[in-house]
């Protein structure tokens, strides 16, 4: 058993990277627990294990006293004496106890604290490995499908892609090789769980740092990305070098270099923008390729605005189903509301009257404020007073209440009774 036992533990070192001290402290330890479960036995005891012959021995570790009140874990001076004269009160003897049948409960513990440690070696190993590929992309195949996963194997371990993270546009077949991104490695009992995606924002990302060499050493870098995956996606890019161009350098000579990236993602269309720190200019070229007259913001929310585009862009602008808005709106941050430049000149006009109409209804109120403070103690309306005044063939007030109540008409209306009086 000796023999086996260090050949075996030799074998896990070099083949499995398990070091041979963690399996041989692991196995005294169990075997100290299978000694006082087999033997009946509560004092304390040791086992040492003999790296060069493999044997396996026994001690009971009793202390030094002058009275002896327990046995099995004291020993009195005197029989420590006649051991070693050098023994003194407060020492720790070991008396060996190894029982003649050990053997066969020393290989059944070994076993089991072997299998036990290379399984749990071998998870930590795989963990270790693939916790280093979290955030990144790796490239995997294939291997089955349920209603719930797509299982990619990445080599050692079998990742899961969930529905969220497949995308809607693809079909996964068996043995088809695919680039996924590694969202979270998860070490749980029964060893590292790995989540995969390939909707992620951040797979994007990898996939330009992979194709675009200045934005993998980040000359040029990605400020924001929208994405809706499988159908379109917009990137916010910046130059860290005034004579790059970031836009055209992602994009590539003839656009290979996108063209690429939406070959890999089954032909999401792309659209690539440049982020500015004016944000009126990053959100018109945010709503790219619709042309923007102007960016108005919400004085009341500081995370909203009002953009203008020219009535033949509308639909452009606002994009099939609302994506180009949504997705711009995602990129930048900002709630837009898009308007045709013709509905908003008619807005604007309109809170022209009403701003015009509230500045003369003060100087009405006003001049009835005058009458009143004017008039006798007697109560009369300006109406009435006006009445009392008028010659004998002029109408009564009662006659002509409108010419006293009238509000101020915009200027159109104005005009239009100037025509009938002619």
């Amino acid at each position: 058993m000796s023999k086996e036992l260090l050949g075996a533990l030799d074998v896990l070192e070099t083949e499995k990277g398990i070091d041979k001290q963690i399996v041989i402290d692991a196995l005294e330890a169990a075997l100290v627990s299978a000694y006082k479960r087999n033997y009946d036995q509560a004092q304390n005891v040791e086992v040492n294990f003999d790296q060069r012959k493999g044997d396996i021995h026994v001690f009971a570790v009793k202390k030094v006293v002058d009275q002896v009140y327990d046995s099995r874990l004291e020993v009195g001076l005197d029989e420590a004496l006649t051991i070693n004269k050098g023994y003194e009160l407060g020492d720790d003897i070991k008396f060996e106890v190894t029982p003649k049948n050990f053997g066969r409960i020393a290989a059944q513990t070994a076993k089991q604290v072997i299998l036990q440690r290379v399984r749990e070696a071998e998870r930590n190993i795989i963990y270790n490995q693939y916790s280093q590929y979290e955030n990144e992309i790796v490239t995997g195949e294939v291997e089955r499908q349920d209603s719930r996963f797509v299982y990619v194997s990445l080599g050692k371990v079998e990742a899961v892609m969930g529905r969220q993270d497949q995308m809607p546009n693809e079909t996964y077949r068996i043995h088809d090789r695919i680039k996924v991104y590694v969202t979270r490695v998860e070490n749980a009992t029964k060893g590292p769980q790995v989540f995969v995606s390939r909707t992620h924002a951040d797979l994007l990302k990898r996939l330009f740092e992979q194709e675009v060499p200045e934005i993998y050493d980040g000359t040029v870098e990605i400020m924001a990305i929208a994405r809706e995956a499988g159908d379109r996606a917009k990137v916010a890019v910046r130059s860290n070098n005034p004579d790059i161009d970031p836009v055209g350098t992602s994009v590539g000579p003839r656009g290979q270099r996108v063209q690429t990236i939406v070959n890999e993602l089954g032909g999401e269309n792309m659209d690539i923008v440049e982020w500015t720190e004016d944000e009126a200019k990053f959100i018109a070229n945010a709503l790219n390729p619709a042309e923007v007259l102007d960016v108005i913001f919400d004085p009341n929310n500081e995370r909203a605005c009002e953009v203008i585009v020219p009535d033949y862009q509308l639909s452009l602008a606002i994009g099939k189903r609302g994506q180009n808005a949504r997705l711009a709106a995602k990129l930048t941050g900002y709630k837009i509301d898009i308007k045709s430049e013709s509905e908003a000149s008619a807005i604007m006009e309109a809170d022209q009257e009403n701003d015009t109409s509230t500045d003369a209804a003060p100087d009405n109120e006003d001049v009835a404020t005058d009458d009143v403070e004017t008039a006798d103690a007697t109560t009369v309306t300006p109406a009435a007073d006006a009445a009392s005044n008028a010659p004998e063939d002029a109408p009564a007030a009662d006659d002509a209440p409108e010419a006293e109540t009238a509000e101020p008409t915009s200027e159109t209306t104005s005009d239009a009774d100037d025509q009938t009086a002619e």
